[in-house]
């Protein structure tokens, strides 16, 4: 076996960074087997420029504070680094889709903030286009999008010459709606975007609140008959992906448009379910939206899935309800013959029974049943075993102790 001489040791010290007070910890193997020393492993020092004292480190393009708590920082704390009102805004979104709770706790600062911010009508415009992009764009925002805008239609102050928020809402859907029977019969894509203004609008439609001429709450009527000329551009061109979106607005608004159209007497609801009843036999839609057409059809002839019921539980009684006595319990009397609280004779037979049985026994104060020496149950205890048992018992303890063994 070869000898490492010291020399070659002293080279290699520097190269594996080894200070050379510790070279006397390193073993050198000796020529004789038998006297060689087992090895030392030395942990080579590391020396790092880190330091306690850096300056904290921010990725390229991150803004500090950015995705803050709005609850929790003040208005200078949040602003500091000078973020725009679209950069603001689209914050804010992104916070509401990632935490909707936090809508109760922070909508009112976020439009205190606003009333501070927008200050023309070209800044509530583009307000606006944000609310309805992330609306129509992001999945399952249309709720807390249309909840949004009821919340600001009603707090934000200003007010341009060009409308105001709610007016300028209003105008972004006609957009949309204007080119309903061209999206329909388009590209999966834009289907797909209009489909999605379509649920917007029926959120719309349920959250958003209109003050009357006597300063009642009310929904706003243009929503409704524009939701009516959006199912008839849906049920024109029947094919799945509009038959669903149909499905899903009329799931989200069946029952309160009907009962809008009702208080005008109109029947707009009995022709929708009539074109759908007509899809199902004529279109060539899937079975798997078929099915769904004649679910949404059931669930319209049960009022929408409202129940109603025509008399309280309370009210039931023998001569209305002939279930009345369903679950009632069956006794039985001396002589076997069973019988219930629906016999004429029910009372009379069942004081009988509570004379005959004792159902009572003696209880302590503090509900525990403590029976005496005469108790039937326990006097009919034989401390002794069954001599068959008694023999099968002692076999056993004999085949265990040899088991032991």
């Amino acid at each position: 076996m070869d000898v490492v001489s010291q020399s070659s040791l002293n080279e290699h010290l520097p190269q594996t960074g080894i200070p050379s007070g510790s070279q006397d910890k390193v073993s050198v193997l000796d020529s004789e087997p038998e006297m060689a020393e087992p090895q030392v492993a030395v942990t080579p020092v590391i020396r790092s420029n880190l330091s306690v004292k850096a300056p904290e480190f921010y990725p390229q393009g991150y803004i500090q504070n950015f995705n803050q708590n709005f609850a929790d920082s003040s208005f200078e704390d949040r602003y500091d680094c000078c973020l725009t009102l679209v950069e603001y805004v689209q914050d804010f979104l992104n916070h509401l889709t990632d935490q909707p709770a936090c809508f109760e706790t922070e909508i009112e600062q976020f439009a205190e903030t606003l009333n501070a911010w927008v200050t023309s009508g070209e800044d509530l415009q583009g307000l606006v286009e944000l609310i309805y992009q992330q609306a129509t764009s992001v999945p399952n925002f249309s709720y807390m999008g249309a909840r949004l805008c009821n919340y600001l239609s009603h707090h934000l102050t200003i007010s341009p010459q060009s409308g105001n928020f709610r007016q300028l809402l209003l105008q972004r859907c006609r957009a949309e709606y204007e080119n309903r029977d061209e999206a329909t019969r388009a590209d999966e894509t834009t289907q797909k975007e209009f489909h999605a203004f379509v649920l917007f609008l029926a959120e719309l439609y349920l959250n958003l609140e209109i003050k009357g001429t006597k300063g009642q709450v009310m929904r706003a009527e243009i929503l409704q008959e524009g939701l009516r000329e959006l199912l008839n551009a849906l049920l024109s061109n029947p094919v799945d992906s509009n038959l669903i979106c149909a499905v899903k607005l009329l799931k989200l608004t069946g029952s309160v448009l009907e009962d809008a159209w009702k208080e005008k007497g109109k029947s707009d609801m009995e022709d929708i379910i009539q074109r759908i009843e007509n899809v199902v036999l004529d279109a060539n839609c899937s079975r798997d939206v078929k099915h769904m057409l004649l679910k949404l059809v059931e669930l319209r002839s049960s009022n929408w899935g409202r129940v109603h019921g025509s008399s309280a539980h309370t009210e039931a009684t023998p001569e209305n309800d002939p279930n009345y006595f369903m679950n009632e319990p069956t006794f039985y009397t001396s002589e076997g013959v069973p019988f219930t609280a629906a016999d004429p004779d029910y009372q009379e037979k069942y004081q009988e029974l509570l004379e005959r049985e004792d159902f009572f026994p003696e209880y302590e104060e503090n509900g525990t049943y403590l029976p005496g020496p005469g108790d039937p149950y326990f006097d009919d205890i034989d401390d002794e075993m069954d001599p068959e048992i008694e023999e099968a018992y002692e076999k056993f303890c004999l085949e265990s102790e040899h088991t032991k063994k």
